[in-house]
């Protein structure tokens, strides 16, 4: 087979794994990709930012999965939904939680990721994110992506009208009948952040749709006369991407008035990522005792069981059976986000692990990632991946996969970064 004809064999068998080992005609058009990065009049280029400061931020290479695979984790997707919808299980999880989880607002939450390891029909959820990045660059990439085998991908088009409607509904949810006039992206020194060329992207796509954007850090927004405000401009909602998910500090504490006073929309917000995104969650997920305590259906409790890998939180009572397993383990701080302070447990140290025991940790069963073959023929090389499933309401509306090697994703491998991903 050559590479020019995409493996026409493979394709035709609707083989994901066979394509991921031996389909090398993947590649970035570079010229639509700049395209797609547009950027308006006296805003930098993003192109370029992208190129200087996250130079493997986009592979070259595409990712395959099978229409199984996707159907598992929508289903899978669905069970925790059922389960956060159940009061016994909002209130085991809220009962202790500060008062910024406690409130609610109506909203939902914006851009949920879900994380998930690959391992022919049976998935692994690995962990939910509350404030996922990267879904508007991922649909930037798709438009520059060369297309293999006459797969298609979701127009990304459609999409950004997606994310539109999906952030006036937060709005209309909250309870809000006039338009939505004005978002604040905030996170912290947000000019600093990875992902900043992302928030030019936001704010040029609020703004080509009717909505005035701003880009902006905590500290930068007021709290005053029943609103906030930002350089004198009155602020509807902020598109939150703080990775201090309670609002809890000093920088925070406009917000965090905001938030309890009803001033502002939040998206995601505190009590999305408690109920969500606390990694003790998938203790919860995946305990058959407790998950029968509060009621949850016994279909419901096989898809989470057989989706969710066994995870439990790390008590020091448990140290010596933990330790005594901890090659099969993979271990995260609960708060965590990034793979930050993650650790696999075969590579860990004496004084590791007793900064894991001195912490607050989650040990979950190892689920290695699907491994793409990159490269060519001539010099193939692996890259692990993993794949995350944009969410809003329980629904799927985007897709993307990251290649990188390592312990985590980290978009610092050559060849790896956010990759298209095709279903087949």
């Amino acid at each position: 087979m050559k590479d020019s004809d995409c493996c026409d064999e493979a394709c035709s068998t609707d083989i994901a794994e066979i394509l991921n080992s031996d389909c090398f005609c993947g590649g970035l058009d570079l010229a639509a990709l700049t395209k797609a990065l547009r950027s308006d009049p006296g805003t930098p280029d993003i192109a370029a930012l992208i190129s200087e400061r996250c130079p493997h931020l986009f592979s070259p290479t595409p990712v395959f999965i099978s229409a199984e695979q996707a159907r598992r984790m929508q289903e899978l997707i669905d069970a925790i939904e059922t389960v956060i919808a159940m009061p016994s299980y909002r209130a085991h999880v809220l009962r202790d939680a500060p008062a910024a989880a406690q409130h609610g607002s109506g909203a939902r939450g914006v851009f949920f990721g879900y994380d998930f390891h690959l391992d022919g029909d049976d998935i692994g959820l690995i962990e939910i994110n509350t404030n996922a990045g990267g879904a508007l660059l991922s649909a930037a990439q798709s438009l520059a992506q060369n297309a293999c085998a006459g797969l298609a991908i979701e127009p990304a088009a459609r999409f950004e009208q997606a994310i539109v409607a999906m952030f006036r509904e937060e709005w209309r949810l909250a309870g809000h009948a006039a338009p939505l006039r004005t978002i604040a992206i905030v996170d912290a020194d947000p000019e600093a952040q990875y992902l900043y060329p992302e928030f030019l992207l936001f704010r040029q796509l609020f703004q080509a749709h009717g909505i005035e954007a701003v880009i902006a850090a905590p500290e930068d927004v007021r709290w005053e006369q029943g609103r906030l405000w930002h350089a004198g401009l009155a602020i509807d909602l902020v598109y939150n991407r703080l990775t201090d998910f309670l609002l809890a500090s000093p920088a925070c504490a406009a917000l965090h008035a905001a938030w309890l006073a009803d001033a502002a929309v939040i998206t995601p917000h505190p009590q999305a990522h408690a109920l969500y995104a606390d990694k003790r969650n998938l203790a919860l997920l995946t305990d058959p005792a407790r998950l029968a305590a509060l009621g949850v259906p016994e279909a419901t409790q096989r898809i989470l069981l057989a989706g969710i890998p066994r995870t439990e939180v790390v008590r020091p009572a448990d140290a010596g059976r933990l330790w005594e397993q901890r090659r099969t383990l993979f271990f995260k701080p609960t708060a965590g986000y990034g793979g930050r302070a993650a650790y696999r447990g075969d590579k860990l140290t004496k004084r590791v692990w007793q900064d894991i025991l001195d912490g607050d940790y989650v040990a979950q069963a190892l689920m290695a990632p699907a491994e793409r073959i990159t490269g060519s023929r001539a010099s193939p090389e692996k890259r692990k991946f993993d794949i995350r499933c944009y969410c809003y309401d329980g629904k799927v509306q985007w897709t993307a996969a990251r290649l990188y090697q390592g312990q985590t994703t980290n978009f610092r491998t050559p060849g790896g970064g956010f990759a298209v991903v095709y279903q087949v």
